[in-house]
Order: C-alpha cells, then sequence, then structure tokens
C-alpha cells in the first residue's frame, strides 16, 4: 500500500509505503527506520547479536580450557587397527592352548592379548633369531580359506 504525501519541507510529492507515511504523519524524524522495524518486528533475525556471539565464544573456550585440563590428567589412548590373517588351523589351536593356560594361572586372556603379547617377545630378539624363527615357519597361502562342504 503506498500514499501520497507531500514533504513538509520542501513541498514535493513522494510515494511511501504505509508505514513510512504514518511516520511522516507522526512527525518521526528517521521514517526509514521506524518502516524497517516496523516491517521486520515478529520475525526473528538469523544473525546472533553482538552479546550473543560473546557469550558463545566464552562458553567455547571455557569447554576448551575444560577439555585440556581433562586430556593433561588422561594418557592418551593409542589408535587401534583391525586386521584379519590366515594361519593353519594346528597354530590356531595353540592359542586355545595358551588361553586355557591362563586360565588356569588365574588370568583371563583374549585371543589379541595373547597375539600381542607374542609381538611382544618376538620384538625382543635379535635380529638373527627372529630370521631364524620366520625362516622355520612354513609358506602359506594368503586370502581367505575355501568353505569346506
Amino acid at each position: 500500500m503506498t500514499d501520497k504525501t507531500k514533504n513538509k519541507k520542501t513541498g514535493q510529492a513522494s510515494t511511501q509505503s504505509g508505514a513510512q507515511a504514518s511516520a511522516v504523519k507522526k512527525g518521526k524524524r528517521n521514517a526509514a527506520a521506524t518502516a524497517a522495524k516496523t516491517a521486520t518486528r515478529g520475525r526473528r533475525s538469523n544473525t546472533p547479536s553482538a552479546a550473543t556471539r560473546t557469550t558463545k565464544q566464552a562458553a567455547k573456550s571455557a569447554q576448551a580450557k575444560n577439555a585440556e585440563k581433562a586430556k593433561a590428567g588422561k594418557p592418551k589412548k593409542p589408535k587401534l587397527v583391525r586386521d584379519s590373517f590366515t594361519m593353519p588351523k594346528p597354530e590356531y589351536e595353540v592359542i586355545d592352548a595358551i588361553k586355557a593356560r591362563c586360565l588356569r594361572a588365574g588370568v583371563s586372556a583374549k585371543k589379541s592379548q595373547i597375539l600381542r603379547a607374542a609381538v611382544t617377545n618376538l620384538a625382543r630378539l635379535s635380529d638373527a633369531s627372529l630370521a631364524r624363527l620366520i625362516q622355520n615357519l612354513a609358506v602359506i597361502k594368503t586370502g581367505r580359506p575355501k568353505k569346506s562342504q
């Protein structure tokens, strides 16, 4: 809706929206600002106010400080890697035998713990001893075994 009004100072006619025209009639100085406020009244702005932004920034920095304190107290967990392998059945059964020995000793052990202990012990060997152990192993075909019928 537009109204034709005359500017009191210049006497020129202008076309204005209803809100702007009413603002001019009421003698308000900044009619455009009033019209803009009236047009946006009831709608929320997508941009946060400066006070909201600073409050959020302060909260984020506090969270970051708390996270750093928590990290400083706890040792960092090692990244885990999942892998699969193929081994002969008799060697696989040795893992079960070692699990049973651990249970008799009063310690519960998982397959992954047993393999990790074996790798740790292999790492302690000299290069010559390690090479001898690896050469004594039978070479097996890698990949998934065929399904038996």
